[in-house]
């Protein structure tokens, strides 16, 4: 076989994994809003903006990595890191209590990775 083919294969199982990880994430998420009665009414103006970060652009990063891993990887973590400073340091005055909303992050770091190394190795990812 092939360099170029052992590196697509390589790339198409980082791909793949990216993938799993980001439907595991969302069904986590929704899972969350199923088991909590979600109620928009009761959410303040500070929270919704908070909220349109995490999980909302998480989500929508995470979906559209699967058409552009790089670029929907990126906008997933930025949405997190949004969260991070946005929700927790200005709206709330510290940052959010533990890391669990860092585990949302690894879909999207995987993404990112496929995205630079299929533009790096194999000229575009697939």
């Amino acid at each position: 076989m092939s360099s170029i083919k052992k590196n697509y294969e390589r790339l198409r199982i980082l791909i793949w994994t990216a993938r799993i990880l980001s439907v595991l994430s969302i069904f986590t998420l929704l899972m969350f809003f199923v088991g909590e009665e979600f109620d928009p009414a009761k959410i303040s103006p500070r929270q919704w903006i908070g909220f349109m970060f995490f999980p909302v652009g998480l989500v929508v990063g995470l979906i559209v990595a699967w058409k552009n891993e790089l670029l929907g990887g990126s906008i997933a973590l930025f949405s997190l890191l949004a969260f991070y400073f946005v929700y927790g340091l200005i709206l709330s005055g510290s940052l959010p209590i533990g890391s669990a909303f860092l585990l949302f992050a690894i879909p999207a770091l995987v993404f990112v990775a496929a995205g630079i190394i299929g533009r790096s190795v194999i000229g575009k990812a697939p």
